[in-house]
């Protein structure tokens, strides 16, 4: 696969080194499946030239959206990944800034998911935040939407029903669950496989979920705020065509290193649907106490960590 700095819909991948505007204005209208990417937060990252207010970040993401929007088949779907927006201490959830501006397009809210992650940044004056959102939009009431490939296990795979005319059916279906809307899937964070030079990388996973149950093999998959190729490298593991942009000369170096090496199959990159990893009892990393699991009860739990509960009587 030839990756060109052209869009063309003859090319299997196309990554442009520059404004991510100047390029969703080449695609023609109406020709990606899926949009999905995760823009900058406007949080003084080392990629973000400088810091704006959040009146002019919110225009500039409106820019973005508007030619989304133009590119998108009336069959697609965007899906927008954002965290917050920090300002003085205060927390400004972006999706909910940024959800007008969809709407305004006449684009359909089909879910507002929660991704669910173990391990970033420790705050000392609120909850250390552990979640993003994914806003998934639709253009149209005719969407594409396949739930067999991101099926997860059942909880209770062996469940029946236990009356009525199904009685002793099994109740579940066989191919797996609806994953919901909150996935826990590890951020890209010390030793994941994944990890390159980028601060805030997207899991594969993620972008592989949302492009296995929202496009056909064959469809174009773009990603306007492309940062080291996760969303290209997931939609060329899946069979797909793929078009981004990256204004940063070496992120967009090592994304198409990365979607180079995903044509060819030597990317490493964490399974899809693996299991977290728990460390084992006696592993160094959990932390012990003094008492063995079976004799730890509310009484001696409040003793050792200071906490009074109101009595209830």
């Amino acid at each position: 696969m030839i990756i060109s700095s052209k869009y063309s819909r003859h090319v299997g991948a196309t990554l442009h080194e520059g404004d991510c505007r100047d390029f969703l204005r080449t695609i023609p209208r109406n020709s990606a499946t899926l949009i999905v990417t995760s823009p900058p937060y406007n949080i003084g990252k080392p990629y973000e030239t400088r810091r704006l207010t959040i009146d002019r970040y919110l225009h500039g993401q409106n820019e973005v959206i508007n030619e989304c929007a133009r590119i998108l088949h009336p069959r697609g779907s965007i899906c927008w990944q954002v965290g917050n927006y920090v300002s003085d201490h205060e927390v400004v959830p972006l999706d909910i800034l940024l959800y007008p501006k969809f709407k305004a397009r006449g684009l359909r809210l089909r879910n507002r998911i929660v991704w669910t992650f173990e391990h970033g940044l420790h705050c000392k004056r609120r909850f250390s935040g552990r979640h993003e959102t994914i806003l998934w939009l639709t253009k149209s009431e005719e969407y594409v939407f396949d739930l067999d490939p991101v099926r997860v296990p059942q909880k209770y795979p062996g469940k029946r029903h236990f009356r009525g005319p199904n009685r002793g059916a099994y109740s579940s279906n066989p191919l797996g669950k609806n994953p919901g809307d909150v996935w826990s899937i590890p951020n890209v964070k010390a030793n994941h496989p994944e990890k390159t030079i980028h601060p805030c990388q997207f899991p594969i996973e993620l972008a592989g979920r949302l492009i296995l149950a929202l496009t056909r093999p064959g469809s174009l998959v773009v990603d306007p705020f492309t940062g080291v190729g996760s969303t290209g490298a997931a939609a060329v593991i899946t069979g797909r065509r793929f078009a981004g942009a990256e204004v940063v000369p070496q992120y967009c170096r090592i994304a198409r290193q990365r979607i180079a090496a995903a044509v060819e199959g030597s990317l490493r990159f964490r399974a899809f649907a693996k299991p977290i990893y728990v460390p084992p009892p006696d592993s160094p990393l959990l932390r012990r106490t003094d008492l063995e699991p079976e004799e730890i009860d509310s009484t001696s739990l409040r003793r050792n960590v200071g906490i009074r509960y109101p009595t209830v009587g």
